[in-house]
């Protein structure tokens, strides 16, 4: 795997954000930092961007070039070590992209998570057999193997739901009704996608709601699907991680943290959230559904 998703996504941001701080608290350029840790001045950056793992000794230069006390040391050097950690979907290879590596390790450490799609049953409520379907299509000369190890991928994410430590995230789902009337090759099965899609909804920590066709466009018909992740409060002095917008495409992903950004796709969320059917009759949707596809 690459530097860029070698380590653990969670801890390497936030190591980055404060000593971004710590840098310029102190006075010290991007360059002075880089010559005293005898690196390039793009290696730095990278490292406050928290794109890569940081080493123990580098972080310890750096305490001392912003002159940091030595409980700020600690927690310094401590987050140091916890970004060389790795997480379970590094065992499946390069099968994972580097690009979508990043986006499971801030999956599993959200507290919120919020989803749209207008198109596809998302990845946390596939069944097998539908993961199977999409990915047989989407990656048809890829062999059987390499794509079952993406299918294990998906579902073993999935156990972030019913998992106890640390606490299972909050899902918000919104699903455009399209979704649930478009149905894979195999009817049977989408029958059994529609049946899982009820009863993952029924888990305390989930919410599954239907955004009907008769609503009309929402303001997402210019986003397309999306993912809004909210994070749990940091420890020590490094700053809580900042809602992140995760945006994928067939050749990669964008990761929006700006203000701005989150403020536009919170503004077009509440408009979903608006639009669409409550629970119950989103349930009471996909039942039907189901009772017209069998």
């Amino acid at each position: 795997m690459t530097d860029e998703t070698s380590g653990s996504t969670v801890p390497r941001r936030q190591l980055g954000r404060l000593l971004t701080q710590l840098r310029e608290d102190a006075s010290v350029s991007l360059d002075t930092a880089a010559e005293g840790l005898d690196c390039s001045r793009q290696k730095v950056w990278r490292i406050e961007k928290g794109l890569v793992p940081v080493r123990v000794v580098d972080a310890r230069v750096m305490c001392e070039l912003y002159r940091v006390s030595e409980d700020m040391k600690a927690i310094i050097t401590g987050l140091a070590k916890e970004t060389r950690a790795k997480g379970w979907w590094h065992s499946y290879g390069d099968v994972v992209p580097s690009w979508f590596s990043l986006y499971v390790g801030l999956e599993s450490s959200a507290s919120v998570l919020r989803h749209y799609d207008a198109e596809l049953i998302p990845g946390l409520l596939q069944t097998r057999e539908y993961a199977t379907e999409l990915f047989r299509r989407k990656a048809p000369t890829m062999s059987g193997e390499e794509r079952e190890k993406l299918v294990e991928v998906r579902l073993q994410r999935q156990n972030i739901l019913v998992r106890r430590l640390p606490s299972a995230p909050t899902l918000r789902v919104v699903l455009s009704e399209a979704v649930l009337r478009r149905t894979i090759p195999d009817r049977l099965a989408m029958a059994g996608q529609l049946r899982h899609l009820l009863d993952v909804a029924a888990l305390p920590n989930v919410s599954l709601r239907v955004l009907p066709l008769a609503a009309g466009p929402p303001l997402a018909s210019e986003t397309g699907t999306f993912v809004l992740l909210d994070f749990p409060q940091a420890f020590g002095r490094a700053s809580t991680e900042p809602t992140t917008v995760y945006l994928e495409n067939i050749t990669g992903a964008l990761y929006l943290d700006k203000p701005a950004e989150v403020a536009a796709y919170v503004h077009v969320w509440s408009d979903l959230e608006a639009l669409a059917s409550d629970e119950a009759e989103s349930e009471k949707m996909i039942k039907t559904i189901i009772e017209e596809q069998s």
